[in-house]
């Protein structure tokens, strides 16, 4: 799996202070990403265990609050054993912090099986405590919006949403912190 790029503080996807990595490769290419450059698979970097390492080590600090995985598109079939890598270097050796993911498929579509291998994306889902799903759709963009680029994607709390077995929009202490609940409708 090859990445675009690694932010070692980013504030602008997710609450706090954060550690992004953004993976390469998306069939999505959704009309004027932000990030399309990283649309081809061989785009940037080839991720290896010392890149792993360095991303664990980032994150292993007193002021950042989690880790954001992006792209691309991480659930590309061919990014999945990547990013489940990546996913449970993270959770192993810092599991009190945050993880985010974004992603152009929708939850119910990589439960669905129709997205890769469904056991590997169920265990990297596992691993995610924030999923915030659905294309990119540049008519349903807003400045507006918090964490998410168009009205269309959903902010889901993944832990609550596998045990209920249905999409649980996020609430609770990130809400608080950035004020009026109405951030996350759509």
């Amino acid at each position: 799996m090859n990445y675009a790029v690694i932010k070692k503080f980013d504030i602008a996807n997710g609450p706090g202070v954060r550690v992004s990595l953004f993976v390469s490769g998306c069939r999505h290419k959704c009309k004027n990403c932000f990030n399309s450059e990283a649309w081809d698979f061989s785009y940037g970097t080839l991720m290896t265990d010392e890149t792993v390492d360095e991303i664990v080590a980032a994150i292993d600090k007193d002021y950042i609050e989690g880790f954001s995985l992006l792209g691309g598109e991480p659930f590309e079939p061919e990014n999945q054993a990547g990013i489940y890598k990546v996913l449970k270097a993270v959770k192993e050796k810092c599991p009190q912090k945050t993880v985010w993911c974004y992603s152009g498929f929708l939850f119910e579509e990589l439960l669905s099986g129709t997205v890769g291998d469904k056991d590997l994306v169920l265990k990297c889902l596992e691993l995610i405590d924030v999923l915030v799903d659905g294309k990119f759709v540049e008519a349903l963009k807003s400045p507006s919006l918090l964490f998410r680029g168009s009205s269309n994607q959903r902010i889901i709390d993944v832990k609550k949403s596998i045990l209920q077995g249905e999409v649980i929009w996020l609430t609770g202490k990130w809400e608080r912190q950035m004020g009026s609940g109405n951030i996350y409708e759509g």
